[in-house]
Formats: C-alpha cells, sequence, structure tokens
C-alpha cells in the first residue's frame, strides 16, 4: 500500500495547538516494505504550503512525479505514527534528491 517516499492525503483529525489538522499532504517515512502489510502503521511527516525558512522543513516541488500542485514543506519536527486507515489517496512519489533531504534531517532530529 503505502511505501517509504510516497506522498499521501492523510486524515489527520482533530489536532492539538501546533499540530497538523484535518486533511493534508505527508510524506510516508516507514516502516520499510519489510514490515509487511499487516502492519497497522506507518510514519509520516506533514506538509505545509507555508514557507517558514526552517532548517527542518525539506522543499517538495509540485509536478506530475509528486503529484502537488504547489511548492511544499516536509515538516520534519512534526513526524508522527498513524494508522494506515487515516491514508485517503497516494499524490505521488518524492526523487531521491528529496529523499537524502529528508533522511538527514529526520536523523539530525533524533540524534541517529
Amino acid at each position: 500500500m503505502a511505501s517509504v517516499d510516497d506522498l499521501w492525503l492523510v486524515d489527520f483529525g482533530d489536532p492539538y495547538p501546533g499540530e497538523p489538522a484535518a486533511l493534508r499532504p505527508a510524506l510516508v517515512l516507514g516502516p520499510p516494505e519489510t514490515f509487511g502489510p499487516d502492519f497497522p502503521f506507518v510514519i509520516v511527516a506533514p506538509l505545509t504550503t507555508t514557507r517558514l525558512g526552517l532548517s527542518l522543513h525539506v522543499e517538495i516541488e509540485p509536478g506530475a512525479e509528486t503529484g502537488l500542485d504547489e511548492t511544499s514543506y516536509a515538516q520534519c519536527e512534526l513526524i508522527r505514527s498513524v494508522n494506515r486507515r487515516r491514508l485517503v489517496h497516494r499524490f505521488g512519489q518524492i526523487d531521491a534528491g528529496a529523499s537524502y533531504r529528508v533522511t538527514s534531517v529526520v536523523k539530525t532530529l533524533l540524534n541517529h
């Protein structure tokens, strides 16, 4: 179903202040497909179209490959696990360069 580097519309539900809200695109960060299709959760980073200039945000360009209509930013500081049932539909996939940048930021955030 969902694979690492896919972009999906995700139903985040009701948020606490500062959390992603309602329906918005998100980047799938994990788990790898080796966990199998029965693993009920995916790890995602929500996207925003607001450019805040934060080093934690990775720019993702719009286009046919990503399925996005406008430049968006993966909010790596807001990564979270969601049930697969929250995935509404797939937009597309990010390229290898964006994937590397997101991975680097997440590794830094997790001190890994």
